[in-house]
């Protein structure tokens, strides 16, 4: 890995790199973090926009490198975003339109990408208080669907996401995306199915699951009463009996007409605003 682009040697405050060429290895080292692999090696992933590195750095999190197109200089944003970026010790790149766009793989690229420290929250440290709502998904498989359950947990004001299994990376390009920014605002934690179940017996949490056998209206059950984890089943499969049967209430969605099922992202929503309606109110102010 290139020393630039870890950030661990010393570098002059104020530094701007230019580059213009796809060969350079700090661009190369970039270009791989679109690979899961390298994310895990690396412990970085990308996040295209303005808006999105802004949101980032409001919310403290350490950016390792700032890239912007030559087209964006001296825009008054982009030139704070930098400022703070090398007030971090990170590294700002000005390339080519043709090098952010082999970066973000799009032919209409945003003009500003930023690298940042991946950030887990680990599932001992989460204690739900009362009024948190939380969603669990087993084995989510599709990164859109991944980003907007986490962009939706964010707007229904939900603590966070827990990755159960072997699931989709929440800091792949795709999913961060689909978050719309609300990655940087959203804690996720990861856990094994066991890991899960034994965190659920001493959470002090209601887990309501989404299931077809057994499974009740679910505007008639009580989210008042504990903070409440949806737990969410895989795209193709729902939810394995394992979890299903530790459920403390197992949910349906009334359905009519020919679909037999909703998206999963789609469902997710319906029930963290069913879980969450005693807590929302519209404000005046917003």
């Amino acid at each position: 890995m290139n020393q630039d682009y870890r950030n661990d040697g010393p570098r002059k405050v104020g530094q701007v790199k230019e580059v213009t060429s796809l060969a350079n290895p700090i661009i190369k080292d970039i270009k791989a973090l679109t690979s899961k692999k390298s994310r895990e090696e690396t412990g970085a992933f990308l996040a295209e926009g303005l808006k999105l590195v802004i949101d980032a750095l409001e919310l403290g999190w350490t950016i390792r490198t700032l890239v912007y197109a030559k087209a964006a200089k001296g825009k008054p944003l982009v030139e704070q975003v930098a400022a703070k970026t090398v007030a971090a010790g990170g590294l700002v790149l000005e390339v080519s339109e043709k090098v952010i766009a082999s970066i973000t793989r799009r032919d209409n690229p945003q003009m500003v990408v930023g690298i940042f420290d991946q950030r887990w929250r680990p599932l001992r440290d989460v204690r739900p208080k009362a009024g948190e709502t939380w969603v669990a998904l087993d084995r989510v498989r599709d990164p859109g669907n991944l980003g907007t359950i986490i962009r939706t947990a964010d707007a229904a004001g939900a603590s966070g996401v827990i990755l159960v299994g072997e699931t989709t990376d929440p800091f792949s390009l795709e999913t961060v995306r689909a978050t719309m920014g609300s990655v940087f605002a959203v804690p996720v934690v990861k856990a094994t199915l066991e890991e899960f179940l034994a965190w659920k017996k001493t959470a002090g949490v209601s887990v309501v699951a989404t299931h077809l056998a057994g499974a009740v209206d679910y505007r008639t059950i009580d989210y008042k009463k504990k903070p409440v984890v949806l737990l969410m089943g895989n795209e193709q499969s729902g939810l394995p009996d394992a979890l299903a049967k530790e459920a403390d209430a197992l949910a349906r969605i009334p359905q009519a007409g020919r679909a037999d099922s909703l998206n999963l992202a789609v469902a997710t929503a319906v029930m963290l605003f069913e879980a969450r309606r005693h807590l929302l109110t519209l404000s005046e102010t917003r």
